[in-house]
């Protein structure tokens, strides 16, 4: 009878596994550029910018996302006027070389805020570029608080120096290199010391 009960317990316990949903879960990244990036002749932006990935949990659909705000039309005339912006994606290779700031999991629900606030940026209300007031900065520290998290001051002209500052707000999700696992090396075989009570 005990022998019966544990294998329907265990039968039930395979079937929940089985039918219940892959753990899911959606990781933004704040990244940055420092400086101006030139790459073939052409000057790259955004300078600030957010990447998402991982997969959804109520529907397991992949995530890989990413987007920064910057002037439609760069060029000189933004320092003496404002222009449209745009939201724009950032290549992978621009992506990989930039210097990542804040990392949090956030829900389905957050991410989704997250993207909806991004296309605000990109309508027709949203989409006003001004190099001092409203810029990349500005539109990351406005996601990073749809997020959920506090922001440095801005508007700033230095990506790097905002997200160091907002990092120091989030200690939580401040970003940290994981560590190289340790390469196993052969250990000299320890001495056999006899117990002094022997």
């Amino acid at each position: 009878m005990i022998a019966m009960t544990r294998r329907a317990g265990l039968l039930g316990l395979v079937l929940a596994l089985i039918a219940a949903p892959a753990w899911a879960s959606v990781t933004l990244t704040f990244y940055a550029h420092p400086g101006a990036r030139i790459r073939g002749g052409d000057l790259l932006f955004p300078h600030a910018y957010v990447h998402a990935s991982g997969s959804l949990d109520d529907t397991g659909e992949a995530v890989d996302w990413a987007a920064g705000f910057t002037a439609k039309y760069p060029g000189p005339q933004l320092l003496l006027a404002n222009g449209p912006g745009v939201v724009a994606t950032p290549e992978a290779r621009y992506v990989g070389e930039g210097k990542p700031y804040l990392r949090l999991t956030v829900s389905d629900a957050v991410y989704r805020a997250v993207r909806a606030r991004s296309d605000w940026w990109n309508g027709p209300q949203g989409s006003l570029y001004d190099l001092r007031r409203r810029n990349c900065i500005s539109f990351i520290a406005d996601l990073a608080r749809v997020a959920g998290l506090r922001t440095a001051q801005e508007p700033s002209m230095k990506p790097g120096t905002f997200l160091e500052a907002t990092a120091a707000l989030n200690p939580a999700a401040a970003w940290r290199e994981t560590p190289a696992a340790p390469v196993p090396t052969s250990a000299p075989e320890p001495a056999i010391t006899p117990a002094p009570w022997a």
